[in-house]
């Protein structure tokens, strides 16, 4: 399992519980820079991310018969990044996955932004409808780990034909950080089944938010139908 950028296990907590309460083995790593102080983040880029998602994936597949990846936003990236270089994956769960980088005018206005001294921007944590619930993101973006993403997203999109396990895709009908773009083209280009769910009533960090029952029984359905039982 996979959070998102400046996020950190936190908001992956609840689906997490509820997957090893079916029976799972769960890993849920904290991704390089996250989780402390967003100093720690600012020199990280992609190149850091994946190689802990690849061996959180590689120590997990070591000792369990079959591996289902899950990931928010990032994570979500890093989830179909990991489903291109091991078709062995057995499913993808994506909530509201970055696969669509953003346009060229939006990178280039985040360059400038940095070749004026800035190296961070305000942050894009706690996108979430339900009153009252926050999630212990950093409160700001640093913009070059973010150029990374972005570059890296748009590598991983490229790639997508390369994706034949099953998918399971949430995609909130309104998010203010990751446009439903990604979702479409997700569902365009990969080549194993997608089931898409629309969440009508959460924003991005979907697995807090008023949506967050329905992700975690959907999840543990489609993850437990996917993979063998507990001693095949």
């Amino acid at each position: 399992m996979l959070h998102g950028f400046t996020g950190n296990p936190q908001s992956m907590r609840g689906l997490a519980l509820a997957l090893a309460g079916a029976g799972l083995t769960v890993e849920l790593p904290l991704l390089p820079g996250h989780g402390t102080d967003v100093a720690d983040m600012v020199p990280t880029r992609w190149e850091d991310w994946s190689a802990a998602a690849e061996a959180a994936y590689v120590e997990l597949a070591a000792r369990c018969a079959s591996v289902a990846v899950v990931g928010l936003s990032m994570g979500g990236t890093l989830s179909v990044w990991l489903g291109e270089r091991h078709p062995e994956i057995a499913a993808l769960v994506l909530v509201n996955p970055l696969i669509q980088p953003p346009d060229a005018d939006t990178v280039a206005f985040i360059e400038s932004i940095i070749e004026g001294g800035d190296e961070v921007a305000p942050g894009i944590g706690s996108d979430i409808a339900l009153e009252g619930v926050v999630e212990s993101a950093y409160p700001e973006s640093p913009l070059r780990a973010a150029l990374s993403l972005f570059a890296a997203a748009g590598d991983v999109a490229t790639h997508l034909g390369s994706v034949t396990a099953p998918v399971l895709l949430f995609s909130s009908t309104q998010d203010h950080v990751v446009p439903p773009v990604s979702g479409d083209r997700l569902i365009a280009e990969v080549k194993g089944p997608v089931e898409r769910i629309m969440l009508e009533h959460s924003f991005h960090v979907a697995t807090l938010d008023y949506d967050k029952n329905e992700i975690e029984a959907r999840t543990v359905k489609f993850v437990t139908d996917v993979l063998p039982p507990a001693g095949a």
